[in-house]
């Protein structure tokens, strides 16, 4: 086989496995869309967190 030969049935491999793999994702059932939902919840709640601890020592350096 040539280089160039096997180059191409790598891609064309990895290519196929790839679409065969997306092809078979099963849709969202409502515990995993919860679970989306919680997950985001928790990321808001950890970034208004880190906003709030940011402004206190803004404040306490003296910057309004």
């Amino acid at each position: 086989m040539t280089p160039h030969f096997k180059r191409l049935a790598t891609a064309f491999a990895i290519s196929a496995v790839t679409a065969s793999l997306v092809g078979c994702q099963k849709p969202e059932g409502p515990a995993q869309q919860a679970g989306k939902a919680i997950d985001q919840g928790a990321a808001k709640a950890g970034q208004a967190l880190q906003n709030a601890g940011n402004s206190v020592q803004d404040t306490a350096k003296g910057n309004p």
